[in-house]
């Protein structure tokens, strides 16, 4: 069995995220995601949308994820590699070159970003929309988290 380990913020979930998801699941058996937590986001600069019990819970719901654990800082990757008997630690190729120390204890591949697509670009749009559509857009992500909750 092969088991894969990933980590990121996934605030406003979009289908980049779920494209680098679903392409590391592919590659094995089993896939964990650490979801940065609200403290570890404040310390790298992050400001969310979604808290992190929020957002756990939408990538948790996801069918090619089996495990969620908190990101709860740097330095926590090794110990979740050995933990979980990591066989593969996968990132988008933004970071590219960061996590190649991790390669004396599993495989460390970077996958290609989908192109036109980011958090940050959606947060650079919608700090152009006014207040009344940004509260549009808020209900209809809160209506998402809502199917996501039934579904469970």
């Amino acid at each position: 069995m092969k088991t894969i380990i990933t980590y990121g913020t996934f605030d406003l979930l979009h289908v980049g995220h779920v494209n680098l998801l679903e392409r590391l699941r592919a590659l094995g058996d089993k896939l964990i995601v650490g979801v940065s937590t609200d403290e570890f986001n404040l310390l790298k600069g992050k400001q969310c949308i979604y808290g992190y019990a929020e957002r756990a819970r939408i990538v948790g719901a996801l069918g090619c994820v089996d495990l969620v654990i908190p990101e709860n800082n740097w330095s926590q990757k090794s110990g979740d590699i050995k933990k979980y008997n990591i066989d593969l630690f996968g990132i988008g190729a933004d970071w590219q070159g960061k996590f190649d120390e991790l390669q004396t204890l599993c495989e460390v591949i970077y996958l290609p970003r989908t192109p036109s697509i980011s958090t940050t670009s959606l947060k650079k749009a919608l700090s152009q929309i006014d207040s009344e559509a940004i509260q549009k857009i808020k209900q209809g992500l809160d209506g998402v988290l809502d199917i996501v909750k039934a579904l469970e």
